[in-house]
């Protein structure tokens, strides 16, 4: 691993990617800790913070231009920041399961396997992690 690799990039892209990788080991304990204690909405508000960085970082990323500057990862940049809302408000509604569900599937779609991508050849975090 070769870390240099991702700090020699232009910003934002090294933010963009420490704000993921914390996002998922902050996730991960999400999933894995008890739900409803001060510590779960104290992460979790740091976590929807990460999620935050991750998605508006990624408008200013134009490595795949296949819209113009664009890409349909800036697709999902857009939906990423109406789930987070959506799932903050659900679960300040006292709508649990919905909350729990959004959340999940931020994590899972949006860090896990927008991430897995982030490892094709050509792409920063190959390089970084293979060499």
């Amino acid at each position: 691993m070769d870390i240099s690799i991702l700090n020699s990039e232009p910003n934002p892209i090294p933010l963009h990617a420490y704000a993921a990788g914390l996002a998922v080991l902050l996730g991960a304990l999400q999933i894995i800790l008890p739900k409803g204690t001060t510590l779960h909405r104290t992460l979790g508000y740091g976590w929807v913070g990460l999620m935050l960085i991750v998605s508006i970082s990624s408008f200013w990323i134009h490595s795949l231009k296949l819209f113009g500057l664009f890409s349909p990862i800036h697709i999902l940049s857009v939906i990423t920041i109406w789930t987070i809302y959506s799932g903050v408000k659900a679960a300040r509604r006292g709508k649990i399961n919905q909350h729990k569900i959004m959340m999940i599937l931020l994590y899972v779609l949006a860090l896990l396997v927008t991430g897995a991508f982030t490892l094709l050849p050509g792409r920063t975090m190959n390089a970084v992690f293979f060499g």
